[in-house]
């Protein structure tokens, strides 16, 4: 199992010094964020958007790191860890983002990994076990506990105060569970719901830049 992605390579034209993967939720695709690439006006960054590897059985083109239980609400969620199709998910996502250095040239620490919804829950998962640059978490949650092998990453949480996929509640509990593990949490609730807004790419824009000057 590998992962296909849409790329756009670095806006000079030239190799690569900086490299942003960004990961859809349930049941869209890699289309749904490759829209935000020519909106976030990174410097010298390659930006990778692939799909999930499972099809999603109800939306026709859709895809999902991992299925749901039917009528799956947040309120209860369910032993994800018991998962297989999570379990292949995150072994996938690791091994392809370990090997984009060799395509790429970008090393991980050089390397942002971010996810809208179920994608976020994929950021917090395998980001937390790489040495990578930094995670943007958007609309995202925890599906299973973080156990992070690199302490000070740096990462960046918004949500909607007004989600109805994923609750707020969520979003408190992920950035209380990362602080207790000594991560470097920046967090911001807005007034919207499950989306990206306009303003939120200026956010992630500035959370890579000061990454990447560092």
């Amino acid at each position: 199992m590998t992962l296909s992605a849409i790329a756009f390579p670095a806006a000079s034209g030239s190799h690569p010094q900086y490299l942003l993967v960004a990961l859809h939720g349930w049941g869209a695709n890699a289309q749904d964020l490759a829209g935000l690439a020519p909106y976030l006006e990174l410097d010298n960054c390659q930006m990778l958007f692939p799909d999930a590897p499972f099809h999603h059985p109800q939306v026709p083109g859709g895809r999902m790191w991992y299925g749901f239980p039917q009528n799956y609400d947040f309120r209860s969620p369910p032993d994800f860890e018991r998962q297989s199709d999570l379990n292949q998910s995150r072994q996938c996502l690791t091994q392809w983002l370990i090997s984009l250095k060799a395509s790429t040239g970008v090393p991980l620490n050089q390397t942002v990994l971010a996810g809208f919804s179920q994608g976020g829950a994929m950021t917090l998962d395998v980001g937390t076990q790489l040495p990578l640059a930094g995670l943007m978490v958007l609309s995202g949650y925890l599906h299973a506990p973080v156990r992070p092998q690199h302490p000070n990453l740096p990462i960046l949480i918004i949500h909607g105060r007004q989600d109805l996929v994923v609750p707020l509640a969520l979003a408190q509990q992920a950035r209380a569970e990362l602080l207790t593990h000594n991560l470097a949490v920046e967090y911001y609730e807005r007034n919207m719901g499950h989306e990206i807004q306009p303003e939120m790419l200026t956010q992630m824009k500035h959370f890579c830049e000061i990454l990447w000057t560092k």
